[in-house]
């Protein structure tokens, strides 16, 4: 085999692998188990509107690990006033957030580590995103300038993501 075919070979198995990351695995009967015992626990319940249950075990780069689920019924859901939510949702609709976010995911905790970045704004630019995302919740001071995302958002903030993948 030559070693343009080589090559070739190899582009094309790193695109395949590429793109097989940012699909889901396919589903069949049995891996709907957490669905399940969630409609068992509901109609234990009696919650006829149903409900929305998410959970997550996550490793972080730094190798901090998070287990999380959460479970809200659909009628507490649909009678909520939504607006209260859209503070959360607005500091996660700026690209510039999102990747001050992932950065303090991978262990870049502070202002001055996160302002060596490229493409990522002035000190004060820095500083106004990461008090947006402190006021709406995502991160929090854990003294000496250092930033983090609570443990208990760290599976949403995944699966908000998850939910923005076309």
């Amino acid at each position: 085999m030559s070693l343009e075919q080589r090559v070739a070979d190899l582009e094309r198995r790193l695109a395949a692998l590429e793109s097989a990351q940012h699909t889901a695995p396919r589903l069949s009967e049995g891996d709907f188990w957490a669905l399940q015992g969630f409609k068992d626990q509901l109609a234990e319940l009696g919650a006829t509107d149903g409900g929305v249950l998410f959970t997550g075990t996550v490793r972080l780069p730094t190798g901090e690990r998070y287990d999380w689920q959460h479970g809200t019924l659909t009628e507490g859901l649909l009678g909520d006033d939504w607006t209260e939510s859209a503070e959360s949702f607005a500091a996660l609709g700026h690209p510039v957030r999102l990747r001050l976010l992932r950065e303090i995911l991978g262990g870049r905790r502070t202002a001055a580590e996160l302002a060596d970045l490229d493409e990522i704004g002035t000190t004060g630019q820095i500083y106004h995103h990461l008090r947006q995302l402190t006021g709406a919740g995502w991160l929090h001071t854990t003294g000496r300038g250092r930033y983090e995302v609570p443990p208990g958002r760290v599976v949403p903030l995944l699966v908000a993501l998850s939910t923005a993948r076309p």
